[in-house]
C-alpha cells in the first residue's frame, strides 16, 4: 500500500508523468482542484491531450458557458478555453495522455501548408 496527501501534490495533480505523483503514468493525468470564487486561468489549449473536467461542486465559466455541479466538459485537442470560478469550486480533471509541455496560451492556430499554384 502507498499513501500520500493531496496537499503535497502540485496544483492538485496526483497521477501523471511528473513529480510528485502517486502513480507515474504517460497514459493519463488526474487532479482534484480547488478554486476560490474569482480565480481565473487564461485561454489555453492542448495540442495532444484531451482534457475532461468534472465540476464536483460550484459554478464555473468555460468554453463561453456556465457549468455547475455534476457537469462534465470534454475539451478535445486544439480546442481552447479559459476558466473562471464563479463560486468556490471543486473539480476533478483527467487529461489523456499525460504529455509534457502540452499547454499552450491562446487559441490553436494551424500551420497548414498552402499549395502554391504558379
Amino acid at each position: 500500500m502507498r499513501q500520500a496527501k493531496l496537499g503535497d501534490m502540485v496544483k492538485g495533480w496526483f497521477v501523471g508523468d511528473f513529480n510528485p505523483a502517486v502513480i507515474h503514468s504517460t497514459a493519463c493525468e488526474v487532479a482534484v482542484k480547488h478554486y476560490k470564487a474569482g480565480d481565473y486561468e487564461a485561454t489555453h489549449h492542448h495540442r495532444v491531450a484531451t482534457e475532461i473536467t468534472l465540476i464536483v461542486s460550484g459554478r464555473v465559466r468555460m468554453m463561453g458557458r456556465e457549468w455547475g455541479d455534476g457537469d462534465i466538459i470534454v475539451i478535445e485537442p486544439g480546442e481552447a478555453t479559459d476558466y473562471s470560478a464563479l463560486s468556490d469550486t471543486i473539480t476533478v480533471v483527467v487529461k489523456l495522455p499525460s504529455t509534457k509541455d502540452d499547454k499552450f496560451p491562446g487559441v490553436f492556430e494551424t500551420m497548414e501548408k498552402v499549395d502554391d499554384e504558379r
